[in-house]
């Protein structure tokens, strides 16, 4: 069983093993490579999750010969098990749904490279899980950033070069506020390993010295975080870029790369800040301000889409706005309501993405919705998955979705009156939009119509069984959805693990 303490390490390693591999294989071999390196990474994850949650315990694993701070460490506990679980099983699933699109939506010589930069995500996002000192996570954030618009801008079509750009300008802006805020831990506490930070931490607020530079430095790494992973009001990026990349990327980019940065930002709540210091500090509640407002705003601004995929991106705001209010309610309650929100919103993007784009292909590659009457029937499987993904974002029993609320609701009570209305109203609203535009788009794609699409394109028929055969979409959808309702079937199992993997976070 020791050994299994070497597959944090093992994780990162075969991904940027495979990141090499694959720029030097053809096109077919680099998507196999690919696709068996996810599999193995999510077995390794697996293991790990399996062996700290089984003996409820965390394990150290330094790099090298030398004992931190020499040598770089990583720390795996029930809590970086189950996130380095999520995200490389979406990682997969996502691959799998999205290969057929990626083929056609990608130049063949670039396929390799395509290939390459997913590696690159997922070593990026598994170091981000284990990693145990800020400078290490400040590395691999930049990994992922580059990497994840190098899988937007491969696919050369529509806006996908400004969506790049965009995409790129905003999280360089928040890589250096937190590059700027490792730099004044570092300069304030002398270490850059988490829990040397936080005793660092702990001492100066006994002696009550640098008062002013350490909560500057926190608002600055949490600001940093908070603009990267797409907060309100640094959204803008997500329509053009969730709505031009190929199917794969999208999902990959609203389902994990977000939640790689939120949970970087947890980690240093807990493990470097502290959790009571940080609810000291107006940083929890500007999140907390700042993530209502990204739940109702992204939610009216989907309403209002005219498109598919930007409606399902402005969903992406609103449902970000959750996990910041969890962070911003605090407690064990509140980060419980948060790391669920990350694994259930990571399954149902997804879903919503890579089926979105089987229903626009049936429809004349359209993303209008007056174009999409009647898609779920020209593709059906494509149309359960959809409505699986649309109705768990609303919020119907028995599915991911439902669960999050109501840990979102039993957050809010253990506050004051005034939290908690302005929670469960948040709630509420929320929940009503969301089922107006969600609810909405499923109603129509199952209404029968008997016009062509209005852009003149193709549509396929019942009868085109090879339009609509997608075997990696299958797979996935499947997958997707069974998580989807382990999670609204069983919420107990998974807050279990995050609440004793919590206790042993700090």
């Amino acid at each position: 069983m020791e050994f299994i303490r070497n597959f944090p390490f093992f994780s990162v390693a075969v991904f940027l093993f495979s990141a090499v591999i694959c720029s030097v294989l053809k096109p077919r071999a680099a998507r196999i490579w690919t696709t068996a390196a996810e599999a193995v990474v999510l077995a390794f994850s697996l293991s790990v999750l399996i062996y700290t949650t089984s003996g409820d315990t965390f394990f150290r694993y330094n790099m090298g010969h030398f004992d931190a701070p020499w040598s770089n460490q990583l720390r795996a506990g029930p809590v970086e098990a189950l996130a380095a679980t999520s995200f490389s099983y979406v990682l997969l699933m996502s691959h799998i749904g999205g290969i057929r699109y990626a083929k056609a939506d990608i130049e063949p010589k670039k396929q390799s490279a395509y290939c390459t930069l997913l590696n690159l995500v997922g070593a990026a996002l598994m170091a981000l899980s284990y990693t145990n000192d800020l400078f290490t996570g400040y590395v691999f954030l930049e990994i992922l950033t580059l990497s994840s618009c190098g899988v937007l801008v491969i696919r050369r079509a529509g806006r996908t070069a400004l969506a790049a750009t965009r995409y790129m300008v905003i999280n360089l802006l928040g890589s250096g506020l937190f590059l700027l805020g490792t730099c004044l831990f570092y300069g304030i506490t002398g270490h850059l390993l988490m829990e040397y930070i936080r005793d660092g931490v702990a001492t100066l607020e006994v002696t009550g010295d640098y008062a002013v530079p350490l909560t500057v430095t926190i608002g600055l790494v949490c600001a940093g975080l908070a603009i990267k992973s797409g907060l309100f009001p640094f959204h803008t990026w997500m329509p053009d870029t969730y709505g031009t990349a190929t199917p794969t990327s999208s999902a990959v980019l609203s389902g994990i790369v977000s939640k790689g940065y939120i949970f970087l930002l947890i980690k240093i709540i807990y493990r470097v800040v502290g959790v009571d210091s940080a609810a000291m500090t107006s940083a929890r509640h500007i999140l907390y301000v700042f993530g209502i407002a990204g739940i109702i705003m992204g939610s009216i601004w989907a309403m209002q889409s005219a498109h598919l995929n930007r409606m399902i991106a402005y969903s992406s705001a609103a449902q970000i706005g959750y996990v910041f209010v969890g962070i911003g309610l605090g407690g064990q309650a509140g980060f419980t309501a948060a790391l669920f929100q990350i694994i259930a919103h990571g399954l149902c993007k997804p879903l919503l993405f890579l089926s979105g784009a089987r229903l626009s292909e049936a429809s004349g590659d359209s993303t209008e919705f007056a174009d999409l009457q009647g898609a779920a029937h020209r593709n059906k499987p494509a149309g359960l998955a959809f409505a699986v993904g649309a109705l768990s974002m609303v919020g119907i029993p028995t599915l991911a979705g439902f669960a999050v609320k109501l840990f979102f609701a039993a957050a809010a009570v253990e506050h004051g009156l005034l939290v908690d209305i302005a929670t469960l109203t948040a709630l509420a609203l929320s929940t009503l939009l969301n089922a107006l535009y969600f609810v909405r788009t499923v109603i129509r794609i199952y209404t029968p119509s008997g016009n062509a699409p209005t852009n003149g394109a193709f549509a396929p028929t019942d009868g085109e069984s090879a339009r609509t055969r997608d075997p990696g979409l299958i797979a996935a959808a499947v997958g997707l959805t069974a998580g989807i309702l382990l999670l609204g079937l069983m919420p107990g199992v998974v807050s279990g693990i995050i609440s004793r993997g919590l206790a042993l976070f700090a």
